[in-house]
């Protein structure tokens, strides 16, 4: 799996999944460090990798709709984090990503859990009308 790490993360997550055998660019490695939200998005939309991130703003799908990319991760900690959190959170989302394919999802990763968001079907919602 392609995969972008957001600039909040660190070397050893970057590591732990190459060793998962997943491709791995960081946002400050390719010189996106303080770039925009939109800019971030679209530029991983570009090289077809998926975001993982710790910035909650990724977790809307109002805003970053998840069948437009190659998957959106965001890694939520507990409120006051150690260093083992991430790493753990690093792990359930490596775990998870040998299971199932990301793209075009949004998953909310903490350690040992994965929620995904399920985007509504548009036939769901037409049929629904249908009977209304």
């Amino acid at each position: 799996m392609k995969l972008k790490l957001d600039e909040n993360l660190g070397r050893r997550p970057a590591q732990l999944l190459r060793e998962c055998g997943h491709d791995v660019a960081s946002v400050m490695g390719q010189g996106l460090g303080g770039a925009s939200d939109r800019a971030l998005i679209e530029a991983c939309r570009g090289e077809r990798r998926c975001l993982v991130t710790l910035d909650l703003e990724f977790a809307n799908p109002l805003v970053f709709k998840p069948s437009n990319h190659a998957g959106i991760t965001v890694l939520r900690l507990p409120s006051k984090p150690g260093y083992h959190d991430l790493v753990d959170a690093v792990e359930t989302l490596a775990a998870m990503l040998a299971r199932s394919p990301v793209e075009g999802r949004l998953w909310i990763v903490q350690p040992g859990r994965v929620r995904e968001y399920q985007e509504p079907r548009t036939e769901e919602v037409e049929g629904a009308d249908a009977g209304a």
